[in-house]
């Protein structure tokens, strides 16, 4: 049986319904067996997401409200609506939304499931390190940075250590 093609949201009306100081994920992708994500992000005023690196997947992040700027690279390229960019993987990048805030859109290949494996080499037994730090307390992600400040997918800052 093909699958058919659906409306899952309609961003002006994500946006309106969304409190205005309503901050990080406003709707994602969960359909099942979907092979994309992707997130509707709003940060306010001045709010970062800290440099990160996603080593698995390419972005693409599409600008739909305020103004910011993407630093990668030792270089610095403004945001504003309707901008589309292409964030490829292994790049380092940070974002800082401006004083009106900034609303974005993600889509990327859907992540590959965690698995944790053992050391290579002999088998010691007991259980994998805890990794509960290095989830999101906003929207539960779970960060490749061994050390997160800030959410790459939301934005929220993660607690002091």
């Amino acid at each position: 049986m093909n699958a058919a093609p659906r409306v899952l949201a309609v961003i002006d009306d994500l946006l309106s319904a969304a409190a205005p100081g309503e901050r990080g994920a406003l709707w994602h992708l969960a359909e099942p067996g979907r092979e994309l994500d992707a997130n509707l992000v709003r940060l306010p005023s001045g709010a970062e997401v800290g440099e990160h690196q996603e080593d698995v997947l390419d972005v693409l992040l599409v600008v739909l409200e305020g103004a910011g700027l993407l630093r990668a690279g030792g270089q610095a390229l403004d945001l504003a609506p309707g901008t589309v960019l292409w964030l490829p993987r292994t790049s380092r990048r940070a974002l800082a939304a401006g004083p009106d805030g900034l609303t974005y859109l993600t889509v990327h290949r859907r992540r590959p499931g965690l698995a944790i494996k053992p050391p290579s080499g002999a088998y010691e037994g007991g259980e994998g390190p805890c990794m509960l730090d290095r989830v999101c307390p906003e929207c539960g992600r779970l960060s490749q940075d061994p050390s997160p400040v800030f959410c790459s997918r939301c934005g929220e800052r993660f607690p002091e250590r």
